[in-house]
């Protein structure tokens, strides 16, 4: 059974118009120089602690290589030692005892296992898993993280979406980056979701 407080969340920093990457999945853009004075200061204890608060992390092939290649070019694997769930069929490296490789029903596994166990169930890329996430009802909440830069053209924040998805607003911040992060609550897709299973 699941627990009944656990949180599915999407989260995603993407360019203004919508791309997570571009259509090699090179992610070069995320350094931005933008400067926004009325912004908040993205304080880095803050942000450790909220980190902590995420117990688990699941993922596209794809964000893993990203995710691996960041960690080969001296940036560290920034998942910590926290379960990490790769959703592919393909063979990948692992690097880590944290990593598991995933195939098959997603809702299924969501449901069946990661609600029981983790309480903060973090989606952390890419376009196409965060499509399946909503098509399924799977998330409760959506955090996206735009940033001050238009790319033209590359990988979609949500991939083939097939119907509307309603959302409510639940949360803007700004940061002196440039960078704002908009919170939204999933309740209807969440609700449904839970029924069927």
């Amino acid at each position: 059974m699941a627990m009944t407080d656990s949180r599915v969340t999407i989260h995603m920093a993407a360019s203004l118009d919508g791309f997570v990457a571009r259509k090699d999945g090179s992610v070069d853009w995320l350094e931005t120089s933008d400067e926004f004075a009325g912004g908040e200061t993205l304080d880095p204890g803050f942000a450790e602690a909220f980190v902590r608060g995420i117990d688990c992390y699941v993922m596209g092939s794809r964000t893993y290589e990203t995710a691996l290649h960041f960690e080969a070019n001296g940036f560290g694997w920034v998942y910590g030692d926290k379960p990490t769930f790769v959703l592919t069929s393909r063979d990948l490296p692992r690097t880590r005892d944290s990593v598991e490789f995933c195939a098959g029903d997603l809702a299924q596994l969501v449901n069946q296992r990661l609600r029981p166990t983790f309480r903060t169930i973090w989606f952390a890329g890419g376009g196409a898993v965060a499509g399946e996430c909503l098509r399924l009802g799977l998330a409760d909440e959506i955090r996206y993280s735009i940033l001050p830069v238009l790319i033209g053209e590359g990988i979609s924040f949500f991939d083939k979406l097939d119907r509307d998805v309603s959302l409510h607003l639940a949360e803007v911040k700004a940061y002196k980056s440039g960078m704002v992060e908009l919170r939204y609550e999933v309740p209807r897709l969440r609700v449904e979701a839970r029924n069927a299973t």
